[in-house]
Protein backbone atom coordinates (compact mmCIF):
# COMPACT_ATOMS: atom_id res chain seq x y z
CA UNK A 1 0.00 0.00 0.00
CA UNK A 2 3.18 2.38 0.92
CA UNK A 3 4.34 1.74 -2.79
CA UNK A 4 0.96 2.49 -4.39
CA UNK A 5 0.69 5.52 -2.26
CA UNK A 6 3.66 7.19 -3.73
CA UNK A 7 3.67 5.83 -7.22
CA UNK A 8 3.80 8.40 -9.97
CA UNK A 9 0.96 10.23 -10.87
CA UNK A 10 -1.92 9.07 -12.97
CA UNK A 11 -0.88 9.67 -16.99
CA UNK A 12 -2.40 12.73 -17.56
CA UNK A 13 -1.04 13.91 -21.07
CA UNK A 14 -2.10 11.45 -23.84
CA UNK A 15 1.37 9.73 -24.48
CA UNK A 16 1.11 10.55 -28.26
CA UNK A 17 1.55 14.31 -27.27
CA UNK A 18 5.70 14.45 -26.96
CA UNK A 19 7.13 16.22 -24.32
CA UNK A 20 8.85 19.79 -24.32
CA UNK A 21 12.02 18.56 -24.73
CA UNK A 22 11.32 16.52 -27.67
CA UNK A 23 13.06 16.53 -30.18
CA UNK A 24 11.60 18.87 -33.85
CA UNK A 25 9.70 15.95 -35.39
CA UNK A 26 7.97 14.15 -33.04
CA UNK A 27 5.65 17.08 -32.70
CA UNK A 28 2.09 16.18 -33.47
CA UNK A 29 0.70 16.65 -37.16
CA UNK A 30 -1.61 19.07 -38.39
CA UNK A 31 -5.02 16.37 -38.72
CA UNK A 32 -7.44 15.40 -36.75
CA UNK A 33 -7.01 11.82 -35.12
CA UNK A 34 -10.10 9.40 -35.00
CA UNK A 35 -10.32 5.89 -34.50
CA UNK A 36 -12.38 2.84 -34.95
CA UNK A 37 -12.62 -0.85 -33.91
CA UNK A 38 -13.88 -3.81 -36.09
CA UNK A 39 -13.34 -7.41 -36.17
CA UNK A 40 -11.92 -9.44 -38.68
CA UNK A 41 -11.91 -13.47 -39.41
CA UNK A 42 -9.45 -15.70 -40.76
CA UNK A 43 -11.36 -19.27 -41.35
CA UNK A 44 -10.25 -22.66 -40.91
CA UNK A 45 -6.90 -21.57 -39.01
CA UNK A 46 -4.68 -24.21 -37.13
CA UNK A 47 -4.74 -23.77 -33.81
CA UNK A 48 -1.07 -24.25 -31.86
CA UNK A 49 -2.14 -24.85 -28.54
CA UNK A 50 -4.54 -27.41 -29.47
CA UNK A 51 -1.78 -29.67 -30.53
CA UNK A 52 -2.92 -33.53 -30.98
CA UNK A 53 -0.18 -35.43 -30.44
CA UNK A 54 -1.61 -38.71 -30.81
CA UNK A 55 -2.53 -37.58 -34.22
CA UNK A 56 -0.06 -35.24 -35.00
CA UNK A 57 -2.69 -32.93 -36.37
CA UNK A 58 -3.77 -29.47 -35.94
CA UNK A 59 -7.10 -28.47 -35.19
CA UNK A 60 -8.48 -25.84 -37.53
CA UNK A 61 -10.72 -23.31 -35.95
CA UNK A 62 -11.79 -19.82 -37.09
CA UNK A 63 -9.60 -17.23 -35.93
CA UNK A 64 -11.14 -13.76 -35.07
CA UNK A 65 -8.60 -10.04 -34.75
CA UNK A 66 -9.93 -7.28 -33.61
CA UNK A 67 -8.50 -4.55 -34.65
CA UNK A 68 -8.45 -0.76 -34.00
CA UNK A 69 -8.20 1.92 -37.15
CA UNK A 70 -6.56 5.31 -36.17
CA UNK A 71 -7.25 7.88 -39.27
CA UNK A 72 -6.89 11.75 -39.99
CA UNK A 73 -9.75 13.65 -39.67
CA UNK A 74 -11.13 17.24 -39.89
CA UNK A 75 -11.39 19.38 -36.68
CA UNK A 76 -12.42 17.70 -33.75
CA UNK A 77 -12.01 20.56 -31.64
CA UNK A 78 -15.04 19.95 -29.47
CA UNK A 79 -15.52 16.41 -29.59
CA UNK A 80 -14.51 14.42 -26.63
CA UNK A 81 -11.61 12.36 -26.62
CA UNK A 82 -11.43 8.76 -26.63
CA UNK A 83 -9.77 6.90 -23.41
CA UNK A 84 -7.95 3.77 -24.10
CA UNK A 85 -9.13 0.67 -21.89
CA UNK A 86 -6.89 -2.52 -21.74
CA UNK A 87 -4.94 -5.37 -19.99
CA UNK A 88 -1.73 -6.83 -19.38
CA UNK A 89 -0.62 -9.82 -17.42
CA UNK A 90 0.38 -9.11 -13.87
CA UNK A 91 2.86 -12.11 -11.82
CA UNK A 92 0.76 -13.62 -10.64
CA UNK A 93 -0.46 -14.55 -14.26
CA UNK A 94 -3.97 -12.60 -13.66
CA UNK A 95 -4.49 -9.51 -15.88
CA UNK A 96 -4.30 -5.81 -14.78
CA UNK A 97 -6.47 -3.59 -16.07
CA UNK A 98 -5.74 -0.33 -17.36
CA UNK A 99 -6.67 3.48 -18.90
CA UNK A 100 -4.63 5.65 -21.27
CA UNK A 101 -6.27 8.74 -22.41
CA UNK A 102 -6.31 9.71 -26.34
CA UNK A 103 -6.29 12.62 -28.53
CA UNK A 104 -8.38 10.44 -30.59
CA UNK A 105 -11.97 10.79 -31.51
CA UNK A 106 -13.79 7.66 -31.67
CA UNK A 107 -15.71 6.69 -34.62
CA UNK A 108 -15.09 10.74 -36.51
CA UNK A 109 -15.82 11.16 -39.75
CA UNK A 110 -12.35 10.31 -42.09
CA UNK A 111 -10.54 13.36 -44.01
CA UNK A 112 -10.53 12.76 -47.69
CA UNK A 113 -7.03 12.60 -48.74
CA UNK A 114 -4.74 9.56 -50.00
CA UNK A 115 -2.73 8.25 -46.76
CA UNK A 116 0.09 5.92 -46.04
CA UNK A 117 -1.25 2.78 -44.79
CA UNK A 118 0.27 1.57 -41.38
CA UNK A 119 -0.02 -1.91 -40.03
CA UNK A 120 1.42 -2.08 -36.27
CA UNK A 121 1.86 -5.28 -34.37
CA UNK A 122 2.23 -5.32 -30.76
CA UNK A 123 4.64 -7.36 -28.62
CA UNK A 124 4.13 -10.82 -27.24
CA UNK A 125 0.99 -10.45 -24.16
CA UNK A 126 0.56 -6.78 -25.61
CA UNK A 127 -2.51 -4.54 -27.30
CA UNK A 128 -2.30 -1.68 -29.56
CA UNK A 129 -3.60 0.26 -27.58
CA UNK A 130 -0.48 0.16 -25.56
CA UNK A 131 1.30 1.39 -28.20
CA UNK A 132 -0.82 4.23 -28.63
CA UNK A 133 1.88 6.97 -28.86
CA UNK A 134 2.96 5.92 -32.31
CA UNK A 135 -0.39 5.04 -33.95
CA UNK A 136 -2.29 8.56 -33.18
CA UNK A 137 1.16 10.33 -33.74
CA UNK A 138 1.25 8.87 -37.07
CA UNK A 139 -2.37 9.17 -38.08
CA UNK A 140 -2.08 13.24 -36.93
CA UNK A 141 0.61 13.07 -39.83
CA UNK A 142 -1.24 11.74 -42.32
CA UNK A 143 -0.91 8.02 -41.80
CA UNK A 144 -4.17 5.25 -41.55
CA UNK A 145 -2.75 2.98 -38.47
CA UNK A 146 -4.45 -0.73 -38.25
CA UNK A 147 -3.61 -1.99 -35.04
CA UNK A 148 -4.84 -5.82 -34.50
CA UNK A 149 -5.26 -7.03 -31.51
CA UNK A 150 -3.40 -10.72 -31.67
CA UNK A 151 -4.92 -12.38 -28.72
CA UNK A 152 -1.57 -13.87 -27.16
CA UNK A 153 -2.39 -16.57 -24.18
CA UNK A 154 -1.13 -15.00 -21.10
CA UNK A 155 2.87 -14.14 -20.88
CA UNK A 156 4.56 -16.21 -18.86
CA UNK A 157 3.42 -18.80 -20.15
CA UNK A 158 6.39 -20.65 -21.98
CA UNK A 159 4.45 -23.02 -24.18
CA UNK A 160 2.29 -19.88 -25.20
CA UNK A 161 5.27 -18.66 -27.02
CA UNK A 162 4.36 -20.65 -29.80
CA UNK A 163 1.07 -18.74 -30.52
CA UNK A 164 3.29 -15.42 -31.59
CA UNK A 165 5.52 -17.29 -32.80
CA UNK A 166 3.56 -19.61 -35.27
CA UNK A 167 0.51 -16.47 -35.83
CA UNK A 168 2.37 -13.23 -35.87
CA UNK A 169 3.76 -13.25 -39.97
CA UNK A 170 0.40 -15.27 -40.65
CA UNK A 171 -1.99 -12.61 -38.83
CA UNK A 172 0.22 -9.83 -40.35
CA UNK A 173 -0.11 -10.80 -43.64
CA UNK A 174 -3.81 -11.21 -43.57
CA UNK A 175 -4.23 -8.29 -42.05
CA UNK A 176 -2.54 -6.36 -44.36
CA UNK A 177 -4.04 -7.55 -47.41
CA UNK A 178 -7.59 -7.09 -45.67
CA UNK A 179 -6.48 -3.67 -44.68
CA UNK A 180 -5.21 -3.43 -48.71
CA UNK A 181 -8.54 -4.78 -50.33
CA UNK A 182 -10.65 -2.43 -48.32
CA UNK A 183 -8.47 0.66 -49.24
CA UNK A 184 -8.75 -0.32 -52.93
CA UNK A 185 -12.85 -0.56 -52.18
CA UNK A 186 -12.24 3.07 -50.54
CA UNK A 187 -14.29 1.09 -47.03
CA UNK A 188 -14.73 3.06 -43.98
CA UNK A 189 -11.79 4.29 -42.55
CA UNK A 190 -9.87 2.51 -44.96
CA UNK A 191 -10.92 4.82 -47.80
CA UNK A 192 -8.34 7.49 -47.51
CA UNK A 193 -5.40 4.57 -47.39
CA UNK A 194 -3.00 4.54 -50.17
CA UNK A 195 -2.54 -0.03 -50.36
CA UNK A 196 0.48 0.96 -52.58
CA UNK A 197 2.39 2.71 -50.10
CA UNK A 198 1.91 0.00 -47.09
CA UNK A 199 3.87 0.63 -43.90
CA UNK A 200 4.92 -2.43 -41.21
CA UNK A 201 5.44 -1.60 -37.89
CA UNK A 202 6.11 -4.00 -35.06
CA UNK A 203 7.25 -4.24 -31.68
CA UNK A 204 8.80 -7.20 -30.28
CA UNK A 205 7.30 -10.31 -31.64
CA UNK A 206 5.64 -7.98 -33.80
CA UNK A 207 8.96 -7.17 -34.55
CA UNK A 208 9.49 -10.62 -35.89
CA UNK A 209 6.38 -10.64 -37.59
CA UNK A 210 6.50 -7.95 -40.07
CA UNK A 211 10.46 -8.34 -40.83
CA UNK A 212 8.76 -11.66 -42.28
CA UNK A 213 5.96 -10.20 -43.44
CA UNK A 214 8.34 -7.68 -45.34
CA UNK A 215 10.51 -10.53 -47.21
CA UNK A 216 12.34 -12.60 -44.79
CA UNK A 217 12.30 -16.45 -45.09
CA UNK A 218 12.13 -18.70 -42.04
CA UNK A 219 14.34 -20.96 -41.28
CA UNK A 220 12.44 -24.61 -41.86
CA UNK A 221 13.12 -25.86 -38.28
CA UNK A 222 10.50 -23.64 -37.74
CA UNK A 223 7.80 -25.93 -38.91
CA UNK A 224 8.72 -28.80 -36.79
CA UNK A 225 8.68 -26.44 -33.86
CA UNK A 226 4.83 -24.76 -34.95
CA UNK A 227 3.38 -28.56 -34.59
CA UNK A 228 3.37 -28.21 -38.70
CA UNK A 229 1.78 -24.49 -38.31
CA UNK A 230 4.32 -23.10 -40.05
CA UNK A 231 5.68 -25.48 -42.12
CA UNK A 232 3.88 -24.43 -45.26
CA UNK A 233 5.65 -21.16 -44.97
CA UNK A 234 9.02 -21.94 -44.29
CA UNK A 235 11.72 -20.54 -46.64
CA UNK A 236 11.31 -23.21 -49.33
CA UNK A 237 7.80 -23.86 -48.38
CA UNK A 238 4.95 -24.46 -51.19
CA UNK A 239 2.96 -21.11 -49.57
CA UNK A 240 5.72 -19.00 -48.45
CA UNK A 241 5.18 -16.34 -50.80
CA UNK A 242 1.49 -15.80 -49.02
CA UNK A 243 3.31 -14.39 -45.36
CA UNK A 244 5.12 -11.33 -47.79
CA UNK A 245 2.98 -8.19 -48.07
CA UNK A 246 2.62 -6.46 -51.08
CA UNK A 247 3.87 -2.99 -51.70
CA UNK A 248 6.07 -2.69 -48.45
CA UNK A 249 7.34 1.23 -48.64
CA UNK A 250 9.43 0.35 -45.17
CA UNK A 251 9.87 -1.56 -42.63
CA UNK A 252 10.35 0.23 -38.55
CA UNK A 253 11.35 -2.80 -36.35
CA UNK A 254 11.05 -1.94 -32.35
CA UNK A 255 13.54 -4.38 -30.46
CA UNK A 256 12.15 -7.35 -33.14
CA UNK A 257 12.51 -10.91 -31.61
CA UNK A 258 14.84 -12.54 -33.92
CA UNK A 259 16.59 -15.26 -31.37
CA UNK A 260 13.59 -16.95 -30.78
CA UNK A 261 14.83 -20.87 -30.15
CA UNK A 262 18.27 -20.15 -30.00
CA UNK A 263 19.16 -19.54 -32.84
CA UNK A 264 18.07 -16.26 -35.99
CA UNK A 265 14.53 -16.99 -36.67
CA UNK A 266 15.35 -16.19 -40.96
CA UNK A 267 18.41 -18.80 -40.96
CA UNK A 268 21.23 -16.23 -41.00
CA UNK A 269 20.69 -15.31 -44.83
CA UNK A 270 16.76 -15.26 -44.57
CA UNK A 271 16.27 -11.29 -44.17
CA UNK A 272 18.52 -10.83 -47.35
CA UNK A 273 14.74 -11.26 -48.73
CA UNK A 274 13.95 -7.99 -47.20
CA UNK A 275 14.15 -4.76 -49.92
CA UNK A 276 12.27 -2.12 -48.24
CA UNK A 277 14.31 0.72 -46.71
CA UNK A 278 13.92 -0.38 -42.63
CA UNK A 279 14.52 1.50 -39.22
CA UNK A 280 16.07 -0.86 -36.67
CA UNK A 281 15.33 0.23 -32.80
CA UNK A 282 16.82 -0.92 -29.85
CA UNK A 283 18.36 -0.77 -26.84
CA UNK A 284 21.79 -1.23 -26.16
CA UNK A 285 21.56 -3.31 -23.23
CA UNK A 286 18.24 -5.10 -23.92
CA UNK A 287 18.55 -8.48 -22.74
CA UNK A 288 15.09 -9.63 -23.81
CA UNK A 289 15.88 -9.95 -27.53
CA UNK A 290 19.46 -8.86 -27.59
CA UNK A 291 21.92 -6.16 -28.87
CA UNK A 292 24.92 -7.89 -30.13
CA UNK A 293 24.05 -10.95 -30.80
CA UNK A 294 20.49 -9.67 -31.65
CA UNK A 295 19.04 -6.84 -33.04
CA UNK A 296 22.28 -5.43 -34.17
CA UNK A 297 22.93 -9.02 -35.93
CA UNK A 298 19.56 -8.49 -38.10
CA UNK A 299 20.53 -4.91 -39.28
CA UNK A 300 23.57 -6.45 -40.08
CA UNK A 301 22.22 -8.96 -41.84
CA UNK A 302 19.39 -7.28 -43.80
CA UNK A 303 21.78 -6.96 -46.72
CA UNK A 304 19.70 -5.84 -50.16
CA UNK A 305 17.47 -2.88 -47.91
CA UNK A 306 18.71 0.51 -46.88
CA UNK A 307 19.02 0.72 -43.43
CA UNK A 308 19.06 2.21 -40.32
CA UNK A 309 20.01 1.27 -36.41
CA UNK A 310 19.05 3.88 -33.90
CA UNK A 311 20.40 2.84 -30.25
CA UNK A 312 19.69 3.97 -27.13
CA UNK A 313 22.50 3.69 -25.14
CA UNK A 314 21.94 1.58 -21.66
CA UNK A 315 17.90 1.18 -22.71
CA UNK A 316 16.94 -1.96 -22.28
CA UNK A 317 13.27 -3.90 -23.97
CA UNK A 318 10.44 -1.90 -22.73
CA UNK A 319 11.04 1.32 -25.27
CA UNK A 320 7.74 0.59 -27.56
CA UNK A 321 5.19 1.06 -24.95
CA UNK A 322 3.49 4.10 -23.46
CA UNK A 323 4.04 5.22 -19.83
CA UNK A 324 3.49 3.30 -17.28
CA UNK A 325 -0.34 3.72 -15.97
CA UNK A 326 -1.35 4.40 -13.17
CA UNK A 327 -2.90 0.58 -12.14
CA UNK A 328 0.74 -0.54 -13.27
CA UNK A 329 2.56 1.42 -11.10
CA UNK A 330 2.79 -0.58 -7.88
CA UNK A 331 4.30 -3.75 -8.61
CA UNK A 332 7.97 -3.94 -10.60
CA UNK A 333 6.16 -6.13 -12.63
CA UNK A 334 3.74 -4.35 -13.81
CA UNK A 335 6.23 -1.06 -14.22
CA UNK A 336 8.66 -3.18 -16.40
CA UNK A 337 5.85 -3.78 -18.60
CA UNK A 338 6.16 0.07 -19.70
CA UNK A 339 8.80 1.49 -18.07
CA UNK A 340 12.87 1.41 -18.85
CA UNK A 341 15.63 1.47 -15.94
CA UNK A 342 17.36 4.40 -17.38
CA UNK A 343 15.48 6.25 -19.62
CA UNK A 344 12.44 8.58 -18.92
CA UNK A 345 10.08 7.04 -21.02
CA UNK A 346 8.55 10.52 -22.69
CA UNK A 347 12.09 11.32 -23.83
CA UNK A 348 12.25 7.53 -25.42
CA UNK A 349 9.04 7.96 -26.70
CA UNK A 350 9.92 11.43 -28.41
CA UNK A 351 13.13 10.41 -29.77
CA UNK A 352 11.27 7.50 -31.44
CA UNK A 353 8.41 9.66 -33.12
CA UNK A 354 11.36 12.27 -34.29
CA UNK A 355 12.58 9.51 -36.44
CA UNK A 356 10.06 7.06 -37.63
CA UNK A 357 8.31 10.59 -38.74
CA UNK A 358 11.87 11.29 -40.61
CA UNK A 359 11.94 8.05 -42.20
CA UNK A 360 8.29 7.12 -43.59
CA UNK A 361 8.07 10.66 -44.45
CA UNK A 362 11.42 10.31 -46.53
CA UNK A 363 10.99 6.56 -48.07
CA UNK A 364 7.15 6.79 -47.63
CA UNK A 365 5.72 10.52 -48.48
CA UNK A 366 9.13 11.45 -50.72
CA UNK A 367 9.64 14.11 -48.87
CA UNK A 368 13.43 14.80 -49.21
CA UNK A 369 13.89 17.35 -47.06
CA UNK A 370 13.74 15.16 -44.32
CA UNK A 371 16.62 13.23 -45.03
CA UNK A 372 18.91 16.18 -43.51
CA UNK A 373 17.37 14.44 -39.64
CA UNK A 374 18.28 10.97 -40.95
CA UNK A 375 21.80 11.99 -42.28
CA UNK A 376 23.45 13.08 -39.23
CA UNK A 377 26.98 14.57 -38.86
CA UNK A 378 28.31 11.60 -36.35
CA UNK A 379 26.82 8.33 -35.46
CA UNK A 380 27.28 9.36 -31.96
CA UNK A 381 25.07 11.82 -30.51
CA UNK A 382 27.53 12.70 -27.59
CA UNK A 383 30.10 13.77 -30.21
CA UNK A 384 28.25 16.49 -31.46
CA UNK A 385 29.53 19.75 -30.94
CA UNK A 386 27.02 23.38 -31.39
CA UNK A 387 28.20 26.30 -29.28
CA UNK A 388 25.69 28.26 -27.99
CA UNK A 389 25.38 32.37 -29.07
CA UNK A 390 24.11 34.69 -27.07
CA UNK A 391 21.11 35.80 -27.16
CA UNK A 392 19.64 32.50 -28.62
CA UNK A 393 16.70 30.87 -26.99
CA UNK A 394 17.44 28.59 -24.24
CA UNK A 395 15.09 25.83 -26.52
CA UNK A 396 16.64 26.35 -30.00
CA UNK A 397 16.86 22.98 -31.66
CA UNK A 398 19.90 22.49 -33.85
CA UNK A 399 20.31 23.49 -37.79
CA UNK A 400 22.80 20.32 -38.14
CA UNK A 401 25.79 21.35 -40.22
CA UNK A 402 27.47 23.36 -41.03
CA UNK A 403 26.55 25.36 -38.44
CA UNK A 404 26.26 22.16 -35.69
CA UNK A 405 27.34 18.67 -35.75
CA UNK A 406 24.50 18.14 -32.97
CA UNK A 407 21.73 16.59 -34.41
CA UNK A 408 19.49 18.34 -36.51
CA UNK A 409 16.12 18.85 -34.79
CA UNK A 410 17.66 18.16 -31.17
CA UNK A 411 17.84 21.16 -28.39
CA UNK A 412 20.77 21.99 -26.65
CA UNK A 413 22.01 19.31 -24.19
CA UNK A 414 19.22 16.96 -25.10
CA UNK A 415 20.59 14.42 -27.69
CA UNK A 416 23.30 12.16 -25.64
CA UNK A 417 22.99 8.70 -25.02
CA UNK A 418 21.92 7.58 -28.71
CA UNK A 419 23.47 6.34 -31.97
CA UNK A 420 22.37 6.40 -35.49
CA UNK A 421 24.03 4.04 -38.13
CA UNK A 422 22.92 3.67 -41.67
CA UNK A 423 24.32 1.05 -44.41
CA UNK A 424 23.33 0.70 -47.97
CA UNK A 425 21.77 -1.86 -50.02
CA UNK A 426 24.71 -4.01 -50.65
Amino acid sequence: MVAAAFAAPALAVPPSVPALDAPQLAALGSFGVGVESLTLTQSRQPDVLAYEAAAKALPLHDRVLPIDVWYPTASTANAPRVAYDGALTGEDGKDVPFTAPGIAVRDARPRAGTFPLVILAHGYGGTPVAMSWLAENLASKGYVVVGPHFRDPPYGDRSGLLVPLARRPLDIAFVAAEAQARARARDGAFAAADPTRTVLIGYSMGGYGVLTAAGGALDPKLGPLTHGALGPYVAGGAQAAALHVKDVAAVVAISPAGFLTGSEAWGGAGLSGVTAPTLFIVGGEDHVVGYDPGVKTLWEQTLRAPRYLLTFENAGHSIGMNPAPETMRGRLWDLDWWEDAVWRKERVIGVQLHFITAFLDRYVKGESADAAFLDVPTPLSNAGAWPVKPGEPYAAVSPGPPASTVWKGFQHAHSAGLELRFAPPS
